[in-house]
């Protein structure tokens, strides 16, 4: 099997975990146990990209156009993911992995998000890889988040509007500080990106693979940073040779 070369792993990885619901289907099982087999899995692929030496990963987890899903399946939702909170507290900050959640707080059950602002507390000063979990996110909430704190500045007096320029906003971003993601991978085969960074996807490389998300192995993450690593990359330049 070809091996991945070292010294070209993308930085950051962006993946849409999708699939859940089908992948639970096919078995005949709930909704419930996908969303459970899907959260084990994000376990297991962020324990991998920390150890082949990604530097930032950032998971889709639930979007704010998720609130209009069934009662019953934001409910389980959320119980898995309070659930698992407390074992990736544990698990993470032993595996020296920094975790942030990026998104709208709004929404967010009071018992939950303290046990976030616990995570977060706990391995903010992990240097291993940097898990970004996208909770109550949307790419275009987050633009207006960071036009708002633009703005407030130039109502303040802290800044002209002739400084305003693509530097300025992506520093003023929930992933402000990290490179943009080289790699983004949706599973289950959707080809679209729903709402997910839209500003920081400008320049990366898709994958689609035909997996859902709680069936994505170690593996079929290797083949899409091989996939990734013969990618001719230009971000807008002139086309040059296709690498082989």
């Amino acid at each position: 099997m070809e091996e991945i070369d070292k010294q070209n792993l993308p930085k950051h990885i962006a993946i849409i975990m999708d699939g859940n619901r089908r992948w639970a289907k096919q078995r005949g099982l709930t909704t419930k146990e996908g969303h459970k087999a899907g959260s084990k899995n994000l376990d297991k692929i962020a324990t991998f990209c920390n150890e082949i030496g990604i530097k930032y990963l950032t998971v889709y987890a639930f979007s704010t156009e998720n609130w209009k899903r069934t009662q019953e399946e934001v409910s389980a939702l959320m119980f898995i993911l309070k659930a698992n909170l407390d074992s990736m507290l544990r698990k993470m900050d032993l595996k020296n992995i920094k975790i942030r959640v990026i998104g709208e707080k709004e929404n967010i059950p009071k018992d939950i998000q303290v046990k976030i602002d616990k995570l977060v507390e706990k391995t903010k000063n992990n240097t291993g890889l940097v898990l970004n979990i996208a909770f109550n996110y949307g790419g275009r909430a987050e633009i207006v988040h960071a036009c708002k704190t633009i703005a407030e500045k130039v109502k303040n007096g802290e800044i002209n509007v002739e400084d305003i320029n693509e530097e300025m906003l992506s520093n003023s971003i929930y992933t402000a500080g990290q490179p943009d993601p080289d790699l983004m991978i949706r599973t289950s085969k959707e080809l679209r990106t729903s709402n997910f960074m839209p500003w920081q996807l400008t320049y990366s490389e898709f994958y689609f693979p035909d997996k859902h998300w709680p069936e994505f192995s170690e593996e079929d993450l290797i083949e899409a940073i091989k996939v990734y690593q013969h990618r001719n990359r230009r971000f807008g330049g002139r086309p040059d040779e296709v690498k082989k």
